[in-house]
């Protein structure tokens, strides 16, 4: 990444120790020509480069690699200054692994002869600096290694006269543009300096975005994995979540959950969370999630699912010590019966019309999945009635702090939320939103577990 330059400094020779190289009659005239030409292309390039790369300032000095071997001379163009007047320096490389050497941070710009000869080819001996086009197969062979070697640095291509063809291969192999050697002047080489490092800048942007469009469609794929469309056709059941990842900038995290109604007419609900935080639970998360709802339409139900659930995390999990916890309801097909699976995991909340809300019996509950090879998970079956609330949760919801004392919500603290949520006649979506925004707010903050809430309610259809 380019970096800001500490020192100022004019003259690339001393920079590249080819003080005396840069001339081969060994005037100080044509380095500091080459300097000239250097700077330019440097100085667009670092000022953009350094705005777009890093947050610190612009440099205060701007650095040009001049990549050519010409024993004739390198291109004589006049000193050229960037647009606050300085002057850039320049670092002349005479082969590729002479650039590679001086090819550090703080050099914002490439300008390279492509009659440079190709890696691990020799050049013409006669001096005619074509041995990059007749040394091999692939002309651009050189431009090639360079645009490996510096990736983020713009680059002119530096041909013959009237070699445009070769040049506008350059610039599709990935040069920004191209030069033709004997017109070179400093107007010209300045407009495409700024031209080069403009539309560096630009690809390094649109890449940028793309990427990000990119892990944006990826992550909602994801999301849509964990987060499923309830499977409710011909229910008479409403259907309400909120899920919270308590990963930072995370769309993912190890609560999963599910509902679907099988062709007998029976409600399938589930909710579990998968022990950790990181992306490799919230993959399992999904698997178990996926595994349920293909289980639960094969038919399964109860013991014979979880044990198979089981099963499916033990050949995921990446370490044996990964459990998950599960809560699994099956409604009736005339919704006033419910059988419920626990696995080590907190007991649904239940809200009846006239009565305060409460959480179902745990007693029988099983131990989480994954822990011990063998269990069986009870099904105690549960009256509901004809009008009822039933919310299943994952502990992020009652594990939060309550203000500076440092206790636990708790289910004690949860339940009593509830009750007061549906006194003030907050139904479905408004009641679970309510829930999950007081919970955060008693704890100072964003949880830091992940939070899943869904909510299952029956209301009969009015008398007519």
């Amino acid at each position: 990444m380019p970096a800001p330059v500490p020192r100022q400094r004019t003259l690339p020779a001393v920079e590249s120790g080819q003080a005396h190289a840069a001339s081969p009659n060994g005037g100080p005239a044509e380095d500091a020509s080459e300097a000239g030409t250097t700077a330019s292309r440097t100085t667009e390039h670092t000022e953009n480069g350094t705005r777009n790369e890093t947050t610190s300032t612009s440099p205060t000095h701007l650095t040009l690699l001049l990549i050519e071997d010409d024993p004739a001379g390198s291109p004589i163009v006049p000193d050229l200054l960037d647009q606050t007047g300085k002057p850039i320096r320049v670092r002349t490389a005479r082969n590729l692994t002479e650039a590679e050497r001086l090819l550090t941070d703080d050099v914002h710009c490439i300008l390279l002869d492509l009659a440079l000869p190709a890696p691990g080819n020799r050049a013409d001996s006669s001096g005619n600096g074509d041995g990059g086009a007749n040394g091999g197969d692939d002309e651009l062979a050189v431009l090639k290694h360079v645009l490996e070697l510096a990736p983020r640095h713009a680059v002119l291509a530096l041909t013959a006269s009237g070699d445009a063809e070769r040049g506008a291969e350059a610039v599709r192999v990935g040069a920004q543009d191209y030069l033709f050697r004997d017109e070179l002047d400093g107007r010209l080489l300045s407009r495409a300096i700024r031209y080069a490092v403009e539309r560096k800048r630009s690809d390094t942007t649109e890449r940028r975005l793309a990427e990000g469009r990119l892990r944006a469609q990826e992550n909602a794929r994801l999301e849509r994995g964990l987060l499923p469309t309830p499977l409710l056709d011909g229910s008479p059941l409403h259907f309400a979540a909120r899920y919270r990842p308590g990963r930072s900038r995370a769309l993912l995290g190890g609560d999963f959950y599910d509902v679907v109604r099988t062709p007998d007419g029976t409600v399938h609900a589930m909710i579990g969370d998968v022990s950790g935080h990181g992306p490799d639970e919230a993959a399992l998360g999904v698997e178990l999630r996926i595994a349920w709802r293909a289980l639960t339409l094969a038919g399964l139900c109860g013991d014979e699912l979880l044990g198979t659930l089981q099963q499916v995390l033990e050949h995921e999990r990446a370490d044996d010590e990964i459990f998950a916890t599960l809560c699994a309801v099956d409604i009736s097909p005339d919704g006033r019966r419910a059988g419920l699976c626990l696995a080590g995991h907190p007991s649904p909340l239940l809200a009846l019309p006239g009565r305060p809300a409460r959480l179902l019996p745990y007693d029988n509950n099983g131990p989480a999945l994954g822990l011990l090879p063998g269990a069986r998970w009870p099904r105690t079956q549960v009256e509901l009635g004809t009008e009822w609330s039933l919310m299943l949760y994952t502990d992020g919801l009652i594990e939060g702090r309550v203000g500076d004392s440092g206790e636990r919500l708790g289910q004690d603290g949860m339940v009593g939320m509830v009750r007061r949520r549906l006194t003030d006649g907050l139904r479905g979506e408004e009641l679970l939103r309510a829930t999950v925004n007081e919970v955060r707010d008693l704890n100072g903050g964003e949880l830091t577990d992940d939070v899943a809430v869904l909510l299952l309610d029956r209301v009969p259809p009015p008398r007519p």
